[in-house]
């Protein structure tokens, strides 16, 4: 339980990470929601990795090339995830403003994320 906390913990800052990035990237440059939110998730994938990697889960025993690599893969699939429910969401509902798509779909996304890395990532 207390791992599940950790991780919850840390995709909580992950969260807001890629809710600034994605405000920031909206603010002050010509990308749109969908093109900014890919560049969101990827600075989102790294915050959330250090964190898992040193509070939630501790370091495996691969090798941090081979862990990253891991991390990514598990990262990338949970991402496109994530942002097909985001999409679905400003496509379905336009009045929808981008960063409360992004907490639905980050929801989503969570327990598909633990699964991945708990098993197939930090597992020993």
């Amino acid at each position: 339980m207390q791992r599940l906390l950790r991780f919850v913990f840390a995709g909580g800052i992950g969260f807001v990470a890629d809710a600034a990035a994605l405000w920031l990237l909206l603010a002050v440059t010509p990308l749109g929601p969908f093109v900014a939110r890919i560049l969101s998730i990827g600075f989102a994938l790294c915050v959330t990795w250090q964190l898992n990697r040193h509070l939630t889960f501790a370091p495996s025993a691969r090798g941090m090339a081979r862990e990253g690599a891991r991390y990514g893969g598990i990262g990338i699939a949970t991402s496109i995830v994530n942002y097909f429910v985001y999409s679905a969401l400003l496509v379905a509902l336009p009045a929808i403003p981008p960063l409360a798509a992004l907490a639905a779909a980050s929801l989503v996304a969570m327990a598909l994320s633990f699964l991945g890395y708990s098993r197939l990532v930090f597992d020993r």
